[in-house]
């Protein structure tokens, strides 16, 4: 569900309190264990975290108006959502993901990460220390650094390569 809130003070007060209140608790811990360097902002309809354009002139490559994305708060239909950046792309995307995965098994706690996402429902479902060390664990130069590496190395497939593996694959009724 996106929001048309213009502050992070607004989107909190628009939610039902349940879920204001465990997206505060959630974004205090963030605040409190983000690098300084990362500006706190409404993107996309959800609280954002981001390196900023005075710290990042280029910005995010797929809006470059933007400043570059590494995490986000939402209050979805079904869920809340906590948005890694850092732990889904990047060249070192791997071994945040693996981290932040041994580390929310070792709480105890149940991980429900999609493509995107860490979903939950309630903040009792969240490992608060995990998560305050996933956010000390990347600086915005760390991030960055990552973020140029992935963008480096990223070769796009070729249409018609494309093409020939969609051809290649057998389909659904044919014999």
């Amino acid at each position: 569900m996106q929001s048309n809130a213009n502050t992070v003070e607004e989107y909190l007060a628009s939610l039902p309190e349940d879920r204001g209140h465990a997206l505060a608790a959630l974004r205090k811990v963030i605040l409190d264990h983000i690098d300084p360097e990362f500006s706190e902002h409404m993107a996309y309809g959800m609280i954002g975290y981001a390196v900023p354009h005075a710290r990042y002139p280029a910005g995010y490559h797929c809006n470059p108006k933007q400043p570059l994305p590494f995490a986000g708060l939402a209050s979805q239909k079904q869920y809340m959502s906590l948005y890694l950046c850092a732990a889904y792309a990047g060249s070192d995307a791997g071994a945040e993901s693996r981290w932040l995965r041994e580390a929310w098994a070792a709480s105890g706690k149940k991980l429900d990460m999609g493509k995107g996402c860490v979903r939950f429902r309630k903040l009792e479902d969240l490992p608060l220390d995990v998560i305050a060390a996933f956010f000390r664990r990347m600086s915005a130069e760390r991030f960055i650094a990552g973020y140029e590496a992935a963008r480096a190395a990223y070769r796009p497939t070729p249409r018609a390569e494309i093409r020939a593996r969609a051809a290649a694959k057998p389909r659904a009724g044919r014999a």
